[in-house]
């Protein structure tokens, strides 16, 4: 599969907004199920600066109840944090019976942008990297049913989103001082990915690798995704049938193979 950009996106677009429509009516059917058998979802977004997540979100949540939905996406860490437990910040945010949290980044900051920039120290790195399956797993055992997704851009997809970030007056809220050194820090982001992805997959709380270059195609697979994903009798199986070429469970041959970035 090609890594361009959207080609054809207006001859197309009306064919996107149907397939959207219908997978977000399938969604409302599937939050119905979560509300009437008391579960808990929490979906779980990272991925580089500009690969998408404010978008797969924001299609996600669009008609679902507000009362039962959340996005979480946590500003910069408080002095008090700093001085907790590195998960006691995120522990109020996990979802209650009923609820379908979504973060757009998580916990795997630490992993990410905190291992890149030199916001954390090795020693703080190791430890979380040493309890975070640990802590999802005692997650999982209480209920929550937790799905991790990684959207994944080529360096060239960057460049031009920063770029597209930085001439749209509406995309002004998105940019931070991070932006600004992304791509020299391109490799190191991927050196710190591809740790997180090997060390933190595992058969309970796995890691799904969303190849996000075409960003319509990325939102529908992702949603057709989740709907595989989370037990719902009255599913339409046809839309519950993501595109594997797009959203795979991670391996590591992957990262050989040219299916995720380097």
């Amino acid at each position: 599969m090609s890594r361009g950009r959207d080609a054809g996106a207006s001859a197309h677009d009306g064919d996107y907004r149907a397939r959207l429509r219908m997978l977000q009516l399938e969604l409302v059917r599937l939050q119905r199920h979560l509300i009437q058998f008391d579960h808990r979802l929490l979906v779980i977004f990272e991925g580089r600066d500009s690969a998408g997540k404010d978008g797969v979100i924001k299609r996600i949540v669009r008609h679902l109840s507000p009362r039962e939905t959340r996005v979480v996406a946590l500003g910069k860490p408080s002095d008090r944090d700093t001085r907790s437990w590195y998960f006691q910040r995120y522990a109020p945010h996990l979802p209650s019976s009923q609820e379908m949290v979504l973060m757009n980044r998580s916990w795997y900051n630490r992993a990410g942008v905190e291992r890149v920039m030199g916001f954390c120290t090795d020693a703080e790195y190791e430890a979380f990297m040493d309890a975070v399956v640990p802590f999802e797993h005692m997650l999982a055992k209480s209920g929550i049913q937790i799905l991790k997704y990684y959207l994944d851009i080529s360096k060239d997809e960057q460049r031009q989103r920063l770029k597209d970030r930085r001439q749209d007056p509406l995309k002004q809220w998105k940019i931070s001082p991070i932006d600004s050194v992304a791509l020299d820090h391109w490799e190191d982001y991927s050196a710190a990915r591809n740790a997180m992805l090997e060390r933190t997959d595992n058969k309970i709380t796995p890691w799904y690798v969303v190849r996000a270059d075409h960003k319509k195609r990325a939102r529908l697979n992702v949603i057709r995704h989740i709907l595989a994903n989370v037990d719902c009798p009255d599913r339409d199986e046809h839309a519950a049938n993501p595109d594997r070429d797009v959203v795979f469970r991670y391996h590591a041959r992957h990262l050989k193979s040219g299916a995720i970035a380097p």
